[in-house]
């Protein structure tokens, strides 16, 4: 049975593990950063590329003494390679290279974009071609038309701010921590979801594309008022950016023909209420709803491996990318993409 090393580092979650091509996960660890970027409010890019770099080698070794391998039994290693704080992309890519020139083994440098976007496929072997992927994170928040193993046909991105990100700002606006995606969730089951008046921004346009900026400005805007509680903003929160997420999905089925499923990943696909919306929009298309376990929704390297498998079993195990293979900062899953009407730098 061949056996895949993954390593992810774009951002603050340093994570090895090992995957078989019958998506068995031998071995994984994840060594998370909360502690070191939790007085900050947020992930400090210097920090986290510091921890991936004192981690990674160890994390490695751990990883393959709980499978009780070495580095021998590995047949190729797969690894983050963009998009992503370049600083942790450049340390996972960099011992990537090490370890396959020093193995003599081929080294796939993986899209992080791709992991979450064949992920669900890690977990769900009947999950077939093509799917609608909402693919929603801190960083990211695409409605993707997924047709094979590097064929993405991008049909809307968020023009300023990503889901996970206004997640994570209206944490910090109520005062909650990080990280804050869980904790507005944890809030927000105790509020009135329909208790802030707040705006569903883009709600009913034809382009299915999002914003959250203005939503989370509202949130910062109601919480100076101090009118509401904190619990009833959260809900509120969620349940507008929900609102958002589910219009636009719609208009995205409208747009990708058949399919077979409605698929998330992602952070945001951990989220509970955002699952529950997405599944019952899919029971409404008479379309199968699919989201991996959350162990495979925040960043993991069993999502790159399994990334590592498909190209490589598309290929006929014969791929190995350059080792001088570059470090992205940025790089989209289909570069074709026209980019959104208003959107910034980040669409």
């Amino acid at each position: 049975m061949r056996l895949v090393l993954g390593i992810e580092s774009s951002c603050d979650e340093t994570a090895a593990a090992l995957v078989t091509p019958d998506r068995v996960i031998v071995a994984q660890r994840i060594a998370s950063q909360d502690d070191a970027h939790r007085p900050y409010g947020g992930v400090v890019p210097e920090i986290a590329a510091r921890a991936h770099a004192e981690r990674l080698t160890p994390l490695i070794a751990a990883t393959l003494a709980d499978a009780g391998k070495t580095l021998a039994d590995v047949d190729a290693i797969a690894a983050t390679a963009g998009p992503g704080l370049i600083g942790g992309v450049m340390v996972g890519l960099v011992t990537a290279k090490a370890l396959a020139m020093a193995g003599g083994k081929p080294l796939l440098a993986i899209n992080h974009l791709e992991g979450h976007a064949l992920s669900p496929r890690l977990a769900d072997p009947t999950l077939a071609f093509p799917y609608l992927l909402l693919l929603a994170s801190g960083g990211h928040c695409q409605l993707l038309l997924v047709e094979g193993v590097g064929q993405y046909r991008r049909l809307a991105t968020t023009i300023d701010d990503a889901l996970g990100e206004a997640f994570d700002k209206t944490a910090k606006i109520l005062a909650l921590g990080f990280p804050g995606g869980p904790a507005v969730e944890r809030l927000a089951r105790e509020g009135n979801p329909r208790a802030v008046p707040l705006p569903r921004p883009l709600l009913g346009s034809a382009e299915p594309h999002f914003s959250f900026a203005g939503l989370k400005s509202a949130v910062l805007r109601a919480k100076e008022a101090a009118i509401h509680a904190d619990a009833d903003l959260a809900a509120s929160f969620q349940q507008a950016a929900i609102d958002c997420v589910i219009d636009r999905t719609r208009r995205a089925l409208a747009a990708a023909g058949e399919v077979t499923a409605l698929v998330v990943a992602g952070g945001v696909a951990a989220n509970q209420s955002v699952r529950a919306a997405l599944e019952s929009l899919a029971a409404q298309h008479a379309l199968r709803f699919v989201a991996p376990p959350q162990v495979l929704c925040t960043d993991n390297a069993a999502m790159i491996a399994w990334a590592g498998i498909e190209r490589m079993e598309q290929s006929g195990w014969t791929l190995s990318d350059p080792l001088d293979f570059a470090a992205r900062p940025r790089w989209p899953l289909d570069p074709n993409a026209q980019p959104a009407r208003g959107a910034g730098v980040k669409a």
